[in-house]
């Protein structure tokens, strides 16, 4: 598989860097280093003549090649080459060390690299001088990196690296990832398949090139000039862009060959197997299941307070050997050890679920949207793994935004407990509107996990603030989050100690305001996941308001900035994609200085488009100014970047305006 079944992103790893130098010419002649004549290959990628790049541009990758040779025994051996010409100083660190991976399954060698110095002599570095590392304290398993520093990675110089892997597949796929955040001058994989198997091939955010023969079952696809992947503000991940090539490889042998031509369902079946017998519960599970829902008298708040153990009391450790990086360990395991990956917990989560009459289902999930492809079914496209709970009829209410009915099943709760901010109700905003492979009684399943509702994603900030005469404004202010602003919320504050929490508020207060002192600060429902969580502040802005003569500016905006920098370009590339569907309300309320009235007020504002819609307006009151407004997303991705621009433009016009008040005669 491209990625094992683990994934982490929800837990900050720990582990001790690895600081490497990079070594510079004057080097040349210290142990491990040698003089010697860079391969043909190398020289060549070279000698290429290249395009003309954005000044910007830091590394060009001359030749990026991948050649597979399949075994009858259905051992995979792939060597890789990689040259690099150095443009910029600050490539040196990104791509003047490589590091590869190997474990039991995956045997490594003829790891090799060079430097072809723009004046002087060609040298090499060689296996025996890389550096071996392993992987966190939350993440043990058997795969280990070899990394090796390439010396004088500068501008001008061009380097480069070969090495080849072993290995035989749990499935008999490859990709190909040609595309990079750099320009690649060529690019090219060569493949080559045993007398009388054949292979599927499929495409991804690249129309790709015919493909060569290059003798009896050898194969051949080249590509030239690729474009890099730009940044872009608010781009999908930059691996739901980049182009690859997607294979298959079929055996002679007719079952076989149906096995690996692989379709969702018989991935999902291939799981399944792999699944069974690690959910069956054991005695100390039992008890634990008896003593949550002590006192729970309704299914839902027992399905709760179980996902709150596995979210909170089972930490993430993953601890995988060969196939146990896609396998789960049994509940037992996991529930004596009280830690375990993704797969772990879903299924010690699915196991106490059972214990309770309610039945539940893996759902294999890539944490990057866009990622899976519908059209062409491959087990490398998954690296976590959530759970469907299948609701019963008596379990409603309102809170269960991340359900929907599938046409066998029933209603289905997708939840996932690696995260441990999110609550059993909702789902992480990359899963979202994402793809999962269900593994079903019937095998696998390719669904359309839902998108939450913009009113499950609530922001509601409201604030009683005074203006001075001086243009002074202070008061206090009151914020309730529900949904993922809650979450990330939430973790931010978890994540940073409770000395420094103030500091967290005045970096957010920082973006809306300059020469403000935050006062007082509490936090309600800070460990209560399934709560709102309440954050209520006093703070004081001198000059906020700036004086014209006889006049008071003040922008009713106080805080929260809406408008977006997907406005710093001009023209775009990609689509922009939000975090989540969402919704925010503003309600600001001034009490004004004595003297003064209301001598004009910005116009008021109401924009919509499909994706989402924005309203403010200010009003005068006696002596009080209320300004109010409604921010809202309804979708996570839009490409027309005419009316993104647009929407986004007219947010920030009316987040600068001001209200102008005027000192009354005496």
């Amino acid at each position: 598989m491209r990625k094992k079944l683990s994934c982490s992103q929800y837990k900050p790893r720990n582990a001790r860097s690895l600081v490497l130098c990079v070594l510079s010419l004057a080097w040349i002649g210290a142990a491990g280093i040698s003089r010697a004549a860079a391969p043909e290959w190398l020289r060549t990628a070279a000698r290429e003549s290249l395009p003309n790049y954005p000044k910007e541009t830091v590394a060009v990758l001359l030749l990026s090649e991948q050649m597979t040779t399949v075994r009858e025994n259905g051992e995979i051996e792939t060597l890789y080459r990689r040259a690099y010409k150095i443009l910029r100083p600050e490539a040196r660190e990104r791509y003047g060390t490589f590091a590869v991976d190997f474990d039991k399954d995956t045997r490594l060698s003829n790891m090799k690299a060079w430097c072809l110095p723009a004046t002087g002599n060609e040298f090499e570095v060689k296996e025996k001088d890389a550096v071996e590392t392993g992987f966190s304290e939350e993440l043990y398993n058997d795969t280990h990196h070899k990394v090796l520093t390439i010396p004088a990675a500068v501008p001008g110089n061009v380097i480069g690296y070969e090495y080849v892997q072993r290995k035989r597949p749990y499935v008999l796929q490859d990709e190909w990832w040609f595309q990079r955040t750099i320009p690649v001058r060529r690019a090219r994989f060569w493949l080559k398949l045993p007398a009388g198997w054949e292979f599927d091939s499929f495409w991804a955010n690249f129309k790709g090139p015919d493909l060569r023969s290059n003798g009896e079952n050898q194969y051949v696809w080249e590509l030239e000039n690729i474009p890099a992947i730009e940044p872009e503000p608010g781009m999908p991940a930059w691996l739901a862009l980049a182009g690859r090539l997607a294979v298959k490889y079929f055996p002679r042998d007719p079952s076989l060959r149906e096995q690996n031509r692989a379709s969702w369902e018989s991935i999902g079946k291939w799981y399944a197997g792999l699944i069974a017998s690690r959910r069956d519960a054991t005695p100390e599970i039992k008890q634990k299941v008896s003593e949550l829902i002590t006192g729970k008298t309704n299914a839902l708040d027992k399905m709760k307070v179980i996902a709150s153990f596995l979210q909170r009391q089972i930490r993430y450790v993953a601890i995988e050997i060969g196939i146990g990086g896609y396998q789960p360990h049994t509940a037992g395991e996991v529930f004596t050890h009280h830690y375990g990956d993704c797969k772990d917990k879903v299924t010690l989560l699915s196991t106490m679920l059972h214990e309770i009459g309610i039945e539940s289902y893996y759902v294999l999930v890539d944490t990057n949207r866009g990622i899976v492809l519908p059209e062409f079914p491959s087990a490398m496209s998954f690296n976590h793994v959530i759970l469907a709970i299948r609701l019963p009829e008596a379990v409603t209410g309102e809170g269960l935004f991340a359900s929907q009915n599938h046409p066998k099943i029933g209603r289905l709760l997708f939840f996932d407990p690696t995260d441990p901010y999110t609550p059993l109700g909702y789902l992480p905003s990359s899963l979202q509107k994402n793809y999962g492979l269900l593994i079903g009684p019937e095998g696998g399943e390719l669904v359309g996990l839902p998108l939450l509702p913009p009113a499950s994603n609530r922001l509601l900030r409201t604030a009683k603030l005074t203006l001075n005469l001086n243009g002074t404004v202070s008061g206090e202010v009151e914020e309730i989050r529900w949904g993922a602003p809650a979450a990330d919320q939430r973790a931010l504050f978890l994540r940073t100690a409770p000395a420094e929490r103030a500091k967290v508020l005045e970096h957010l207060l920082g973006s809306s305001l300059a020469g403000f002192a935050l006062t007082k600060a509490t936090i309600v429902g800070l460990e209560e996941y399934d709560q709102n969580l309440v954050v209520r502040y006093e703070f004081v802005a001198q000059n906020y308001a700036k004086t014209a003569g006889t006049l008071l500016l003040i922008r009713p905006r106080v805080l929260g900035n809406k408008g977006s920098d997907v406005m710093e370009k001009q023209e775009r590339k990609y689509p922009v994609e939000f975090a989540e569907a969402t919704l925010h309300s503003d309600l600001f309320e001034f009490t004004l200085p004595p003297g003064f009235v209301v001598d004009e007020l910005p116009a008021p504002l109401k924009t919509e488009f499909e994706f989402g819609k924005y309203s403010s307006k200010v009003e005068a009151r006696g002596n009080t100014l209320r300004y109010e407004r409604l921010y809202e997303i309804k979708d996570v991705t839009k490409e027309n970047f005419t009316q993104l621009k647009k929407f986004f433009q007219q947010i920030a016009a009316d987040e600068r305006s001001n209200a102008i008040l005027r000192r009354e005669a005496p």
